[in-house]
């Protein structure tokens, strides 16, 4: 099975083009304002608007108040749901809509045990540890953490162009987060960089 893509901390409508165009398979909206990726729900009815079919939006929370997690879903074009916060498995399964649960690898991380308690979870990612900050990090974890588990993972945390092949090579995850690694700054993408990261994926 082919490893997807998916382009987050998309900012720009011209950015989400060009990654559905060079071959994303999905787009993360970040609704999280203490990031620097983060957009309104204005600036994302604009960059979701009329995009073409089969590619998935992906809304990225973090503990959010659920009232502004519905009025996300109730404005926006909205997919799959991300959570990367302490969100409980109750609280995932309230908006009635597929969602991912992040989890943050740290030593002594319990992945079968996270994989029973989000069942309900489309797939677990999996995202660097750094304290204090709920991704984003641009830091790769130790891949060999990773335990098999009875769910689709995907892969984030660090990945570039230069590593991703690698990556795909030793944890064979069902897609692959990029965020920063395509940046030429923080929300703006790298036309550049985007392409070639979809490349060694494809290569890979």
């Amino acid at each position: 099975m082919r490893t997807r893509v998916k382009i987050c901390g998309i900012t720009r409508r011209q950015d989400a083009e060009f990654a559905i165009e060079i071959g994303a398979d999905a787009l993360g909206l970040v609704f999280y304002s203490p990031s620097p990726r983060a957009v309104t729900i204005a600036q994302a009815q604009q960059i979701v608007e009329n995009l073409p079919p089969f590619i998935s939006i992906v809304a990225l929370f973090v503990d959010a108040e659920p009232e502004y997690v519905h009025a996300c879903l109730n404005a926006v074009r909205i997919d799959v749901l991300q959570f990367h916060g302490d969100e409980s498995p109750d609280y995932c399964e309230q908006f009635d809509r597929p969602y991912l649960k992040a989890i943050r690898m740290r030593d002594g991380v319990d992945l079968v045990g996270l994989s029973t308690n989000y069942k309900s979870a489309t797939a677990l990612l999996l995202d660097s540890y750094q304290p204090g900050i709920p991704g984003g990090t641009g830091q790769a974890f130790d891949w060999s953490m990773i335990k098999q588990i009875n769910k689709p993972i995907i892969l984030a945390g660090g990945l570039t162009v230069e590593n991703v092949a690698e990556a795909i090579k030793q944890v064979n995850p069902y897609a692959v987060d990029v965020s920063g690694g395509v940046e030429q700054s923080k929300g703006i993408k790298d036309k550049q960089k985007v392409s070639a990261f979809i490349q060694e994926v494809v290569n890979g």
